[in-house]
């Protein structure tokens, strides 16, 4: 028996162009109650990093794949095929990397393995949608003489730092024109930036000896988080009005409509010069997932929304009102590709005194003291808005603590 543990050094969370790096220990452990111990052999081992694409059969046509299927692994396989097994088309893979050959490990021994892998800067983020789902795995393949192959699965997250990814299945077809996801939106000269010679300008552990690959890739991650920190500073005030067709309810106020996953959009509302009553409001933030009308399994079917966050709020009387809802880390940046777009919104409700509601409150009866009540029944008015807004990625590091994922995985062969 031999126990192999895969490790991610730092924590299940990538930004496209990072290069990730695992641990894996292959042990042959030694119980303290086995009477007896022998040697154990492995022919060889390889990882390889690959993006499954899932798309709902309801919802998106796609043209069939031309990769062939393989739902099991045969006993005498020595084929490595990372996404055998698994639902949907591989998207996206990189080429596989041999660990070892001929590993032979003693009662008690242990070995370790470091493999490190640039992640693509032209496939799509992590997604799972109500339509399609984009999930990255870095698979470990293992295998014993004359026995069937094992395969140890890692999946992670990856964020992009641009708006388009430009590999889908549909994609790897030939086209005559260039498919308008190749375009990166944001920041495209960050895979090709070139850092300055001076190594003082950049702060540096002298204690740390680095990589020339692993420093650069470093600073990479430094340079998109500072990036991204520029693209969601910019503060500009934006005033809108709220009216209905019998005139003005109130102003709503935001500072910015470019934001990281993690943040809270803010945002406050006018009453006091409105000339209908507001009785009560909602804010939603929503992602559209759409898909792009090629794909669609039906012309003109409806775009799915999420609801991410909510806040509500009687305000009949109240001049000045705010909300805060907060983005979560572990939803996806806005993007597109040739099948899916993801766009995020907010969505406002408004309910208002109808034309004929007259007071919304009524004098009570006592001769003493003057009260106040509201009224039983009463003609109301509703409409909605939406206003777009923008959602960036943030620091992997900070995404990775609230991830799904595990950063050790294990499994015994």
């Amino acid at each position: 028996m031999i126990e192999v543990l895969a490790k991610l050094g730092r924590g299940p969370v990538f930004l496209a162009g990072e290069v990730l790096e695992c641990v894996i220990t292959f042990t042959n452990p030694l119980s303290a109650s086995s009477t007896s111990a022998s040697s154990e052999m492995l022919a060889w081992a390889s990882a390889q990093i690959h993006c499954q694409f899932h798309a709902s059969e309801n919802r998106v046509a796609l043209p069939p794949s031309d990769g062939s299927k393989h739902d099991v692994q045969a006993e005498n396989e020595t084929v490595f095929v990372p996404n055998r097994g698994e639902r949907g088309q591989c998207i996206l893979s990189t080429p596989p990397k041999i660990l070892f050959c001929d590993l032979r490990l003693d009662p008690g021994e242990s070995k370790s393995y470091s493999y490190c892998e640039t992640l693509p800067v032209d496939g799509p983020p992590s997604f799972r949608g109500q339509s399609v789902k984009y999930v990255y795995k870095l698979t470990i393949g293992c295998q014993r003489v004359n026995s069937p192959i094992k395969l140890l699965r890692v999946p992670f997250r990856v964020l992009v730092l641009h708006g388009k990814a430009a590999r889908c299945p549909p994609c790897t077809a030939s086209r005559a024109a260039p498919c308008p996801a190749d375009t990166l939106t944001f920041f495209p000269g960050l895979k090709d930036y070139q850092f300055p010679q001076d190594e003082a300008v950049a702060p540096s552990n002298p204690f740390l000896e680095e990589e020339e690959g692993l420093k650069k890739d470093s600073r990479l991650a430094d340079l998109a988080t500072e990036l991204l920190m520029v693209a969601t500073s910019r503060r500009s005030l934006h005033l809108y009005n709220i009216s209905n067709t019998r005139g003005k309810v109130g102003t709503f106020c935001i500072f910015k409509t470019v934001y990281k996953i993690g943040e809270d959009v803010i945002g406050t509302f006018n009453f006091s010069e409105g000339d209908i009553p507001c009785l009560q409001f909602s804010v939603s933030l929503q992602t559209e997932e759409s898909i792009q009308e090629e794909f669609q399994r039906r012309r003109g079917q409806p775009v799915s929304f999420t609801v991410h966050a909510r806040h509500q709020e009687s305000c009949l009387h109240t001049a000045q009102s705010s909300f805060s809802l907060p983005i979560p880390l572990s939803s996806t940046p806005g993007f597109t590709t040739n099948v899916v777009s993801l766009k995020w919104r907010l969505h406002f409700e408004f309910v208002t005194a109808g034309e004929s509601a007259g007071t919304c409150l009524v004098r009570g009866s006592q001769s003493e003291a003057v009260t106040w009540t509201g009224v039983e029944q009463m003609e109301v008015d509703t409409f909605s808005w939406d206003l777009p807004i923008k959602v960036l990625p943030t620091n992997p590091i900070l995404a990775s603590y609230v991830s799904q994922f595990s950063s050790t995985n294990s499994i015994t062969i």
